[in-house]
């Protein structure tokens, strides 16, 4: 036995008998082999592994299913026509997988709360992980104040008076704070509900986009892919000709990085998950196949119901129409002539950008609650409850959603445009740092002799999947303004929105790096190892399904 797993009587107990401990126990164990201070843990709590499989992979899914699919994609299909959202989100997908394993393995390896931060400061530098998890903490703050946003304009299909926006806001950030407020499991069962909503939804709008396909709506007009030839499948951009079509091509990545955004969810979770070597992996295998194929099919059958040039979609974009109206989903609706679904499709946008709200505020919080634990935020926001809820981190996370506000005076249209832009940086960087992360981790895990072949979970084509991820992100980024640049497309507005988060992180990384001089860690010397032992001496029972429903029931949860 190691000396690490002697340190960790409880867990390992457990492993010898087969009873499962107290996990308030096992998660003090955690805290003390992972940070060597166990009265400093006992004085600020811990966090509880509450969050169940079905939570987990809800949770992920739900995340990323938010206003980008609902909304944004219009936006996107307005500027840049049909095959050109398809290949965009598809491409973006490919790197978006690319990640994905990176981190999986990462997270799987070792679930700690917050996981990316903590994972950069260990595998590549101090400082990197610094930035990063206050990249991702304004990240979070700011997707929050976009989909609080988002809400108020859905709220606006119904009532028109701007007067009651601002109670609005008030009502839904109350909720939300309530739901991540008294116990991490109360979160995972509201955003399990919400996200269920979510799915069931993007389900039926893609089963009744096949049905108006081919012709069964109340018009019984079938569509096929008439609008791929008339007005055309890729809208000319900025540029005519092959220029054109490509530029509009580009442009959807930008579109498709800010609905991808939230993917990484399942990792922040893995330090409060059940049975983490078990679930994370199932998380990152499943996850992203489901967000693949909603996103794919879902822009396919956009691009089929409705032209680029459609005057609904044109007006309801360029005059920021609440709620619905904006909505592509909508328009082939009415397009159908088919009653009453717009109001329902809005009621689920409004949850689905209060289920989103709902989880970023979440990771933000757990984002947070990892730069404490590593020492590069005030220890005092390491304070959780008895139920396991780090309080301090919850409660000024909510508190940046109070910027939604501005949507009163200044329109929640262009406030939801100017969030939007600003957060779709700061995800791609936070995909860059988990490439490279992934990156050192493989070469540590070389140059310490440790055999892949042993690890919980693995993926092939390491470390040229981290390659092509981090390769495709850092193009984007640097690219991604790009309209600015043209002639007669120059605006001070957005060049900021578009690349401010460049100087935000790199000032970041070189705050840390000159007050700490940090230095990049050695391979050799890279600590795989601290914390791990407490999490391979866990015990979590299997749950073996009784009869066909629990089979089906456990390979979907």
């Amino acid at each position: 036995m190691s000396d690490d797993v002697e340190k960790n009587e409880v867990a390992y107990r457990a492993s010898e008998t087969g009873v499962k401990p107290d996990r308030s126990e096992v998660a003090k164990q955690e805290a003390a082999n992972i940070y060597q201070d166990a009265e400093h843990f006992e004085k600020y709590g811990y966090v509880a592994r509450g969050l169940k499989s079905r939570h987990i992979q809800f949770i992920a899914l739900g995340g990323t299913i938010g206003t980008g699919l609902f909304l944004g994609v219009g936006k996107a299909l307005r500027t840049s026509g049909p095959l050109s959202i398809l290949l965009g989100y598809s491409l973006t997908g490919i790197a978006i997988f690319a990640m994905m394993q990176c981190l999986g393995e990462m997270a799987t390896w070792l679930p700690l709360p917050g996981a990316i931060p903590q994972l950069a400061d260990r595998y590549v530098d101090e400082a990197l992980g610094f930035a990063v998890g206050w990249n991702q903490w304004y990240n979070s703050a700011i997707t929050l104040c976009v989909e609080i946003s988002a809400a108020a304009v859905v709220i606006g299909y119904w009532d028109h008076n701007s007067d009651h926006a601002g109670i609005y806001i008030a009502v839904i950030i109350v909720l939300i704070i309530g739901l991540n407020i008294y116990a991490v499991s109360i979160y995972g069962e509201a955003e399990f509900w919400f996200a269920s909503i979510k799915i069931i939804t993007i389900v039926g709008l893609i089963i009744l986009a096949f049905i108006l396909d081919v012709g069964g709506g109340p018009d019984g007009h079938r569509y096929g892919f008439q609008y791929w030839r008339n007005p055309g499948a890729m809208r000319e951009f900025i540029d005519t000709g092959n220029t054109g079509r490509f530029l509009g091509l580009f442009n959807t990545l930008v579109n498709a990085a800010f609905s991808y955004g939230g993917v990484e969810m399942v990792a922040v979770a893995a330090g409060e998950a059940e049975n983490p070597r078990k679930n994370i992996p199932k998380a990152v295998r499943r996850v992203f196949w489901r967000i693949l194929f909603f996103y794919v099919l879902g822009t396919l059958a956009i691009g089929v119901l409705v032209p680029y040039n459609d005057d609904k979609l044109l007006a309801a974009q360029e005059n920021n129409a609440p709620g619905a109206a904006q909505s592509p989903w909508v328009i082939a609706i009415d397009r159908a002539g088919i009653k009453g679904l717009p109001h329902i499709i809005n009621a689920v946008i409004l949850t689905s950008a209060s289920s989103s709200g709902n989880a970023f505020l979440y990771t933000g919080s757990r984002y947070l609650f990892a730069m404490a634990q590593i020492g590069q935020a005030p220890q005092f926001l390491l304070k959780c409850t008895k139920r396991g809820v780090p309080i301090w981190c919850v409660l000024i996370t909510a508190s940046v959603s109070l910027l939604t506000f501005m949507t009163v005076s200044t329109g929640s249209g262009n406030v939801f445009n100017w969030f939007s832009n600003i957060v779709t940086i700061a995800n791609l960087f936070t995909w860059c740092v988990i490439c490279l992360a992934s990156i050192r981790f493989t070469k540590a895990l070389a140059a310490q002799g440790v055999d892949r072949s042993t690890m919980p979970f693995r993926t092939w084509g390491q470390p040229y999947t981290a390659w092509t991820g981090l390769c495709f992100f850092v193009i984007v980024i640097l690219f991604n303004g790009f309209p600015v640049f043209t002639r007669g497309n120059w605006k001070v507005q957005d060049f900021i929105t578009a690349y401010v988060g460049i100087p935000i992180f790199f000032t970041l990384y070189a705050f840390w790096k000159i007050v700490k001089r940090t230095k990049w860690r050695k391979t050799a010397e890279i600590d795989l190892y601290t914390g791990k032992a407490a999490i391979d001496a866990e015990y979590w029972p299997e749950q073996i399904p009784k009869n066909l429903l629990e089979k089906i029931w456990y390979w979907i949860a």
